[in-house]
């Protein structure tokens, strides 16, 4: 069967809201209507599918009998009318950019036969299994209940997780031993950090706190862990080494520390690519409910991945924020184009429709969705899954990891960005993905309690980074940027929305529509812009 045919059908299934497996494509291709079998196919479908099956396709494919007994057939319409048209992104007046001789985004005139769906390649962590609507290590059933001990319980998960990755790199003593230390020894620990703060001469003195007690550090301005000392933040859980010094008299002391040393991404961190070649675009923050939602440009960009240019585009992972939400910010009602959440929701399943049926779709949610703004974010709750169907696309949780073609892609929507870039010195609005490999040196996504983040206490740090990714995939901060750190290739998306009033009030200027593509084979990156 050609695949033009078999493309056509399921694009046309896609407009309908269902996939099907490769057998019921096949059936339906072959029919002599084939747009009246594939309406039969939904018609027929219960309820609650939303694969189409090679039954479903059986059972639509069957005669159906008028009066005196005769078959009704009416004439084959053309392929255009089953499957819906496709224009091309360069079909108009604007065209994605080309960048940096990035020639894997250069799209074509005239529609996309896309290929018929092959088997889902999600990894299923919890199972080890590939599965059609494969989940994602990461989801989270909330189990915590705000009492002290839920606290004390995420705190220790964190420390003994972070602390394990720093084991090895130095000897180490509890804090209780290191106050026992005489004058001048020689000492090292690996603690959380605590009461962190510069003082009048320069230096930075943080306590360093175990589960046998807190010790007094200091980080002299003229030393060695000097560059590193600005970018420690409470509650982070790091390493040092230094000398105990007593010579102000009093019992503890302080230790002046000479190495300091992050749990960070190991150096020889070796990345994991796809044995074929196959691309993925990773998408954030859509915000479908604004006045400035750019649906113009998001069409385009559902338009390109219908072109030849995206024929091995397989993957469309999106990282949180996909409605605008309500009440997320002051005034934000006067900038609403739908007002009520769950038809921003119906409108977003409109958009996503958009995207060609056979693509595999990941979604988290962000702090614009409606779910808990607390840290990890669970997944949407049945009521959206069933508004959000039309792709039967994995959902999981904020943050959480998927398994693509081997690639392991860490996604985080990225709110604690905020607090990095107020907190550290170097990080910027204007270079996100450098902002996000502090996250990676850090080896947690929130690493600082208290701040701008809001953080549920879980009996497990769900945002710990205890297996190094091979992409980091964030959002939220609407501005695009990616890099490398330790060989992990880290990307920020942009967003699909232009400068809001409130966005222009805190001098917040957006990247607008770009769409990253990672080629999951290389590790390479390109990107276009469809503003």
């Amino acid at each position: 069967m050609p695949s033009e045919e078999t493309a056509r059908v399921v694009a046309a299934l896609a407009d309908r809201g269902y996939n099907a497996d490769r057998e019921a494509v096949t059936l339906l291709a072959r029919a002599p209507d084939r747009k009246r079998a594939i309406d039969r196919a939904v018609e027929l479908a219960p309820d609650d599918a939303l694969v189409l099956s090679a039954e479903h396709a059986s059972r639509a494919l069957e005669p159906t009998t008028q009066s005196g007994g005769r078959t009704h057939t009416t004439p084959d319409v053309s392929d255009d009318t089953a499957a819906g048209s496709h224009p091309s992104v360069s079909g108009g007046d604007r065209q994605p950019k080309q960048q940096e001789g990035e020639e894997i985004l250069q799209s074509k005139q005239g529609g996309r036969p896309r290929r018929q769906s092959p088997p889902s390649r999600l990894k299923n962590e919890g199972n080890g299994r590939d599965s059609p609507a494969a989940a994602v290590s990461g989801d989270i059933q909330s189990t915590g209940t705000g009492e002290y001990g839920d606290f004390v319980s995420v705190f220790r998960d964190r420390y003994e997780r972070l602390s394990e990755m720093l084991r090895g790199r130095v000897t180490h003593r509890p804090a209780a031993a290191v106050a026992d230390l005489s004058d001048n020894s020689e000492a090292a620990m690996i603690g959380m950090v605590a009461d962190a703060y510069t003082t009048s001469g320069g230096h930075w003195r943080f306590e360093l706190e175990d589960t046998s007690g807190t010790y007094p550090c200091m980080v002299l301005a003229d030393s060695k862990p000097a560059a590193k000392a600005p970018r420690v933040l409470c509650d982070e859980v790091i390493a040092v080494e230094g000398e105990i010094s007593k010579r102000r008299g009093d019992d503890e002391g302080v230790m002046f520390v000479d190495s300091l040393q992050f749990p960070n991404v190991p150096r020889t961190h070796s990345p994991s690519t796809a044995d074929r070649q196959v691309r993925a675009a990773l998408v954030s923050d859509v915000h479908v409910g604004s006045q400035e939602f750019l649906a113009d440009a998001w069409g385009r960009f559902t338009d390109w991945l219908h072109s030849d240019a995206a024929a091995d585009v397989e993957y469309l992972l999106l990282a949180g924020d996909m409605v605008e939400g309500v009440g997320v910010y002051p005034g934000q009602d006067e900038e609403l184009d739908i007002v009520d959440i769950y038809d921003q929701y119906e409108q977003f399943s409109e958009h996503l429709k958009e995207v060609p049926g056979d693509m595999e779709l990941v979604m988290i949610p962000g702090n614009h969705d409606s779910v808990r703004l607390a840290e990890p974010q669970p997944a949407f709750d049945d009521e959206l899954r069933s508004i959000m169907s039309a792709h039967d696309a994995t959902i999981s949780a904020n943050p959480s990891t998927v398994t693509v073609e081997g690639v392991s892609v860490l996604m985080y929507h990225g709110v604690s960005l905020d607090e990095l870039i107020a907190e550290l010195p170097g990080a910027a609005y204007e270079d996100p993905a450098k902002t996000m490999r502090y996250l990676l040196e850090k080896r947690h996504l929130a690493p600082q309690y208290g701040g701008q983040v809001r953080i549920a206490p879980e009996e497990r740090d769900h945002l710990v980074i205890e297996e190094v990714p091979d992409i980091f995939h964030a959002g939220h901060v609407h501005k695009f940027g990616y890099t490398r750190h330790n060989g992990v290739l880290t990307v920020n998306s942009s967003c699909w929305q232009s400068q809001t009033d409130f966005q222009a009030s805190v001098n917040l200027d957006p990247d607008v529509a770009y769409a990253p593509i990672v080629d999951l084979q290389t590790l390479e990156m390109g990107y276009a812009q469809f503003a």
